[in-house]
């Protein structure tokens, strides 16, 4: 089992693809060296950002492989060991186990949604036979929710489970997962992957976060985690309004996860286009959203090529008052529908 808690920054990475749409390896290693070189705590291949439903099971162990080579114990490894049943996911986790990292996150069942008590034989079954320490991944927009009495029962019943990832941005509920669980398991590690509230989830009591947007600005998301450590509120606080207005622009205007590959694309990366075809509409909507990114990332200082600055003139500004309306109908939408 590991020794050390897991907490900070773990980035939920991409992969960059080739011309031919395979993996490209060797620009993905040196984005890894990068986001290492800025400071991150950790890393987490294999995980919904970095599409991990879109890879074959080889390609998975191979992803993983790579950031386990190319990490070299520098930081800990976070990795995506989600399949489609049980039987597979062990195999992942016996292969993350050959590894050496730190720890693999499973999410919920996906595709039928499970109730409780299902969801907790699954991950029982799992945390019994899996040769590595298991994190839950919770991200019911995707996958069946995992509620506060199963974590709470999975906590105290299955020593291998030593954490939960939870992507819900529900607050309340967080709060709820560590007083139903610290009590008994201190060392259980809290981790939220929902950028928007990673200040006030951290003051609530959570470790860190599997952050997207720290694929981007490593330097800003892991100051902000400082930053709230600290207590250095007033900083903190300005700090995660404009990374929310970044997460809003990358998960809310184009397609998830495709904001997010345009925006590392900024920071010098050459991404690739990923595997889902676009329409010409898609594409278009993802050159507008490179102009807003370009801003908001030059509001930080973050001028230097390929980044370049703000675009001026009145067809910049026209696209990102398109690109805030946008964002504004999706999230009153989501808040409709009691998804966030």
């Amino acid at each position: 089992m590991t020794t050390a808690k897991l907490s900070g920054i773990f980035v939920p990475n991409m992969v960059c693809y080739d011309g031919h749409g395979d993996v490209n390896e060797a620009e993905t290693r040196r984005y890894i060296d990068w986001l290492i070189a800025k400071g991150v705590h950790g890393l987490y291949p294999n995980g919904s950002t970095g599409e991990f439903t879109r890879f074959t099971v080889e390609e998975r162990k191979r992803i993983a492989e790579m950031v386990a080579d190319q990490t070299a114990g520098r930081v800990p490894i976070l990795a995506g060991a989600a399949e489609a049943n049980v039987k597979e996911t062990l195999k992942a986790c016996e292969h993350a186990a050959e590894l050496g990292v730190a720890a693999v996150a499973i999410v919920a069942p996906f595709y039928y949604k499970l109730g409780p008590e299902s969801v907790y034989a699954y991950f029982a079954e799992i945390a019994n036979n899996s040769p590595i320490d298991v994190t839950l991944y919770n991200i019911p927009m995707f996958a069946s929710p995992i509620d506060v009495t199963t974590v709470r029962r999975l906590s105290e019943d299955c020593p291998r489970i030593i954490g939960i990832k939870d992507s819900s941005g529900d607050l309340p509920h967080m709060i709820r997962m560590i007083d139903a669980v610290r009590p008994n398991r201190p060392e259980f590690s809290f981790l939220t992957g929902w950028d928007a509230a990673l200040m006030p989830m951290l003051l609530a009591g959570a470790d860190g976060g599997t952050n997207a947007s720290a694929g981007i600005v490593p330097e800003l998301v892991t100051r902000l985690f400082d930053l709230t450590q600290s207590h250095q509120i007033e900083d903190a606080r300005r700090l995660q309004y404009d990374i929310v207005r970044l997460f809003d622009a990358i998960v809310y205007h184009a397609e998830f996860p495709n904001g997010i590959r345009a925006a590392i694309e900024l920071r010098g990366f050459q991404m690739g286009k990923g595997r889902m075809p676009q329409s010409e509409t898609q594409a278009a909507d993802l050159e507008v959203l490179r102009k807003t990114l370009q801003c908001l990332l030059a509001e930080h200082g973050f001028t230097n090529e390929p980044v370049g600055g703000c675009p001026v003139g009145d067809a910049a500004e026209s696209d990102i008052a398109e690109i805030a309306e946008v964002i504004s109908t999706v999230v009153t939408e989501l808040q409709r529908r009691g998804m966030i």
